[in-house]
């Protein structure tokens, strides 16, 4: 049985993904910070959740380290990821809100993502891979938002965080990529759901609907399964078309 971690595992595209990895036949190992799962669908024998900051060292290692356990590690799927607790002009934003965002969104993903790789290139090459990591990153890693600029920035470091694992760890057989999510339908995106609601209607992403979490979970489990095996350092775009430039 294949094994997936996956970060960020009880909100939306977290939830998601486990539940698809699952479906399909993996042992999920999942972090978040709540202190218990608290998703009933969730509750399985080949799931088993960690309480965890992805920008606490201690609780990455204690992650990979029951992960590691069960012998080898397929997957890493790094989905947890925060927004600025206040949108503000980057004119006004604080320090606190910069060091939130980055120590969680950025640091956090790449010294997870080094922790499994060393872990990763222990492993036996089986059809040629040894693993594969997917980042999700976001369109706000090449879409400006003066309104939450420590996003856009922790977002633009994720996704050289993908081109610099991809090109150190390709010739190792881990194959590492990226998802770079729209306007998706989840938790963070919940309170401003009339902006972007009008935004959608008024043309802004061309299939002229959210996405959902499922759609990203769908993109993951293409860059894990074989199905893009040729596919390195690759942004994978997953937004509807909404980063088609037109007239």
């Amino acid at each position: 049985m294949k094994t997936a971690i996956i970060t960020g595992v009880l909100g939306g595209i977290g939830k998601a993904s486990a539940l698809l990895f699952l479906e399909k036949g993996y042992r999920v190992f999942g972090m978040d910070v709540r202190e218990e799962n608290s998703c009933e669908e969730l509750r399985s024998d080949y799931f088993t959740y960690v309480c965890g900051d992805l920008s606490r060292t201690e609780d990455r290692e204690r992650l990979v380290s029951i992960a590691s356990g069960s012998g080898r590690i397929d997957v890493l799927l790094n989905v947890a990821g925060v927004a600025p607790k206040v949108r503000s002009d980057i004119l006004e934003m604080t320090e606190e809100s910069y060091d939130r965002v980055t120590d969680i969104n950025t640091r956090g993903t790449f010294f997870l993502t080094q922790s499994v790789a060393n872990v990763m290139l222990r492993q036996e090459i089986i059809e040629g891979v040894r693993g594969c990591i997917v980042n999700i990153s976001s369109c706000s890693a090449y879409t400006s938002s003066t309104s939450r600029g420590e996003y856009c920035i922790s977002k633009a470091g994720v996704s050289m965080i993908t081109m610099l694992f991809a090109d150190r760890l390709a010739g190792e057989g881990i194959l590492v990529n990226e998802i770079c999510p729209g306007i998706i339908a989840t938790g963070m995106t919940a309170t401003v759901k009339d902006k972007y609601d009008n935004l959608i209607a008024g043309g802004l992403v061309p299939q002229k609907r959210w996405g959902y979490p499922e759609d990203i979970a769908k993109a993951a489990m293409a860059l894990c399964d074989g199905t893009l095996g040729y596919t390195v350092g690759q942004s994978l775009i997953v937004d509807g078309g909404m980063h088609i430039r037109r007239l």
